[in-house]
């Protein structure tokens, strides 16, 4: 289906029987696809700002008022990862047995309280303790992946898991701008001390991550058909009806269009969006073969059971995206926290608010580079037919990451210029390669989608914990850091 610019903000056509969007409303907060879309981001995105809160703070400011050794902030640069890796391998789970919405929401709330008690941090014990447990907010990556797979057909989904996953990354190079103003404008304007305004400013993610998580639990669905544990019924409902129509009418009414499904039993989420399925057109008679087999092997997400988490686990095409992801994020995860103190090291001039800016740019590079890598991806795969040109670009831009990671760090420029050139290309191929992978994730095993969204999520914080532990014996030779990471 080629792109309608109007689709940004139309109500999209849906599939008639897994009742999922064909496109992604991106400008329209009252559909409800478009509403979901909007905090599967902006809930990831939130909690992303939270969870890379300190290190723009860190260097300087939070350094001296804690009298923190470089050991001391390498640490809880790894602490702050080994929650969010427990969190994101239980999440999956999660997603699959209890829905999606839910298991965001609590995230969100779970780490919202640590945000707040942030300020309350006088020692390197408790700074550790408090990144620990703010760190269970990177775990939201898993449900907003979910969430959208749920919602978008399989010809859009890799587009809609890269824009969402763009966005929310988006929110570790916001808060390299946001936090140093934050900071500069209580200290400049509201006369706080330095000590006290660092600490202040973290109010102000504790209040986003809060809101957003009580309007994800009020204004939107667990699944396009309602309720999570009534998905299977009602998916089941919608086949019937159609095996009847197509048995005993043929394949369109007189007003071209799939009988309506009576609401008797259903959800009020369910009845809901079977109203828009008088928006499909053509879709639901013309591919009546392929919805039954999508309902029937993409569809239904199955509760998970021992043997087949082991097996879904442990095969081959799992593992794959497992690795990809365990280099690419994990290179995004270890680049983020160090980039402000190797600018800073580099740029001395810049101070800790320009160093911040600098920094902040290759997270925002987020919003567009990582859906470029899930858009392509899409595009290949619309073209070719063949998961293995998903596959192969994915390989592609893993290896251009290493490439470029190997020519910052051995090169160590001190050239601003040559420096963010370097920076920019690192940023399209390590981003791209995100949006690459999780382009490809809902392919791998769809009756366990959390499951598999959950363990290559995990896998990319792993590999973000052994990066930083490089850099914690590395000191702040950041040259070699880079180098290391890129062989």
């Amino acid at each position: 289906m080629p792109f309608v610019v109007s689709s940004l903000w139309k109500s999209p056509e849906i599939n008639s029987v897994s009742s999922k969007a064909r496109s992604i409303p991106v400008f329209n907060p009252f559909d409800i696809y478009g509403r979901v879309f909007l905090l599967s981001w902006f809930g990831f995105f939130i909690a992303f700002w939270s969870w890379y809160a300190f290190p723009p703070l860190l260097t300087v400011t939070i350094r001296k008022d804690l009298n923190l050794t470089q050991n001391d902030i390498a640490h809880s640069n790894i602490i702050s990862l080994v929650a969010t890796l427990i969190v994101r391998l239980g999440a999956g789970t999660a997603c699959d047995r209890y829905g999606p919405r839910w298991t965001f929401a609590i995230i969100l709330l779970a780490g919202a309280i640590p945000t707040a008690l942030a300020g309350t941090v006088t020692s390197i014990g408790g700074l550790i303790a408090v990144r620990f447990f703010i760190g269970i907010l990177g775990g939201s990556f898993i449900p907003c992946q979910v969430w959208t797979t749920g919602f978008f057909d399989k010809n859009i989904v890799g587009t809609a898991n890269s824009l969402a996953a763009g966005f929310g990354n988006a929110g570790s190079g916001v808060t390299y701008f946001v936090m140093p103003a934050i900071f500069d404008s209580l200290v400049h304007k509201r006369n706080l001390s330095e000590s006290a305004a660092w600490r202040v400013s973290f109010v102000v993610p504790f209040v986003l991550i809060t809101f957003t998580a009580v309007i994800m639990i009020l204004a939107c669905p667990d699944s396009p058909t309602g309720s999570w544990s009534s998905r299977s019924r009602d998916l089941q409902r919608h086949l019937d009806m159609r095996d009847t129509f197509f048995t005993t009418v043929g394949d369109r009414n007189g007003n071209g269009h799939a009988p309506s499904i009576d609401s008797g039993g259903m959800s009020n989420d369910t009845v809901k969006l079977n109203n828009s399925q008088h928006r499909t057109d053509n879709y639901g008679a013309q591919s009546h073969e392929d919805d039954l087999l999508a309902a029937a092997s993409w569809e239904l997400v199955e509760k998970p059971t021992y043997h087949g988490t082991i097996g879904a686990v442990l095969s081959l095409p799992t593992i794959t995206v497992i690795i990809a992801y365990f280099c690419s994020f994990g290179t995004e995860l270890a680049v983020s926290q160090v980039l402000g103190a190797y600018y800073h090291k580099q740029f001395p001039d810049l101070g800790q608010t320009g160093t911040g800016n600098w920094a902040a740019m290759f997270g925002l590079l987020n919003a567009v580079f990582r859906p470029a890598g899930g858009i392509i991806s899409d595009v290949i795969y619309r073209y070719t037919g063949s998961l293995w040109a998903k596959k192969m670009m994915m390989h592609f831009l893993c290896i251009m990451t290493g490439v470029f990671i190997l020519v910052v760090g051995l090169l160590d420029s001190k050239s601003l210029p040559v420096m963010m050139g370097l920076m920019t290309g690192l940023a399209f191929f390590e981003e791209a390669a995100n949006g690459s992978c999780f382009s490809l994730v809902p392919h791998v095993h769809p009756t366990s989608n959390g499951l598999i969204t959950g363990v290559t999520g995990a896998a990319g914080d792993l590999g973000g914990i052994i990066f930083l532990l490089i850099a914690r014996f590395s000191g702040e030779n950041y040259g070699r850091i880079f180098w290391l990471i890129g062989l």
